[in-house]
């Protein structure tokens, strides 16, 4: 096994590979890790099943103890790989809460959060009818 990371790394059947890879990526390939899926009406309409988490999205608990509750991102952890939700809160001995660490793979993203307009890219790209790309008809 070669000990420099690569992005030409393609697939193994060999689990001690697979979280190589994941150990060793860099954060920007780190965050294609927290992608998660759409709900039905989200996929239907922006045409995508995953897109990567971000804070303000709101999702719905899919497994563990917090199943079925709904609620907002408070943190994205990328170099953990994990999403803190402001519903999964455990106490501690002490009385404090702290947020539950949760796998993006568990979660489904209920509405997204789209202050960026480049988050979601629309490859449909409607033209007008009386347009020829700028070029006038003689």
């Amino acid at each position: 096994m070669k000990s420099v990371f690569s992005l030409s790394w393609i697939k193994s059947k060999q689990p001690r590979k697979q979280r190589k890879y994941q150990a060793n990526a860099s954060l920007h390939t780190r965050r294609k890790f927290l992608g998660c899926n759409l709900s039905k009406e989200l996929r239907t309409q922006h045409n995508m099943r995953t897109i990567p988490l971000k804070k303000g999205d709101k999702i719905k608990i899919m497994r563990g103890q917090f199943k079925g509750q709904e609620g907002n991102i408070d943190r994205v952890d990328i170099k953990r790989t994990k999403v803190y939700v402001n519903v999964a809160q455990i106490t501690k001995k002490d009385g404090s809460k702290v947020y539950y660490p949760q796998n993006p793979s568990n979660l489904m993203i209920m509405a997204l959060n789209l202050d960026d307009p480049k988050r979601i890219k629309n490859p449909k790209v409607k033209k007008k009818e009386g347009d020829n790309d700028g070029k006038k008809s003689q």
